[in-house]
């Protein structure tokens, strides 16, 4: 089994893990707890768009494709992928804070956890598709990366 084949394979085993972890969410003890839980959350997200964008506007043609920069950012959305959890294990729904989240991450956790697991499938998926640099396969797996975004958007973030 290849190096490449073998890392997929461990993101896919540390993506199964998130899910059980996601689980064990536990409430906000105060508002300063809230407001810096949320914060930390919200910088993972921000970090992860910033890494989106580029591909979202390879994908349109809107810039060059570059698959270089397809799998330096398909990695780092993996491994932002990874921390979602960790970021999310913290219930602030009870607070009064600034933020598009909803609620349902901690109501739903079991399915927010599968949509965490989407995504870090998806990256993996893309970084493998980087080394073929094929145009057609580059802007498929963008796709599906871009895909598993939207759908965590849908269910889980204020518009």
């Amino acid at each position: 089994m290849s190096v490449l084949k073998k890392s997929i394979v461990a993101v896919t085993v540390a993506a199964s893990l998130l899910t059980a972890t996601i689980s064990m969410a536990q409430p906000a003890s105060s508002e300063k707890h809230a407001i810096k839980a949320t914060e930390l959350r919200q910088s993972v997200f921000k970090l992860l768009g910033s890494n989106m964008g580029p591909l979202g506007a390879m994908a349109k043609g809107k810039i060059p494709l570059n698959a270089e920069v397809v799998e330096q950012n398909a990695i780092r959305i993996n491994q932002l992928s990874l921390m979602i959890a960790d970021y999310t294990r913290v219930d602030t729904s009870k607070f009064d804070v600034k933020t598009s989240a909803l609620n349902k991450i901690w109501q739903d956790q079991e399915h927010f956890g599968q949509s965490i697991d989407k995504l870090t499938k998806a990256s993996a998926a893309l970084i493998v598709a980087a080394k073929s640099n094929d145009e057609g396969t580059l802007k498929q797996a963008i796709g599906a990366v871009g895909k598993t975004c939207g759908g965590c958007h849908d269910d889980y973030k204020e518009e």
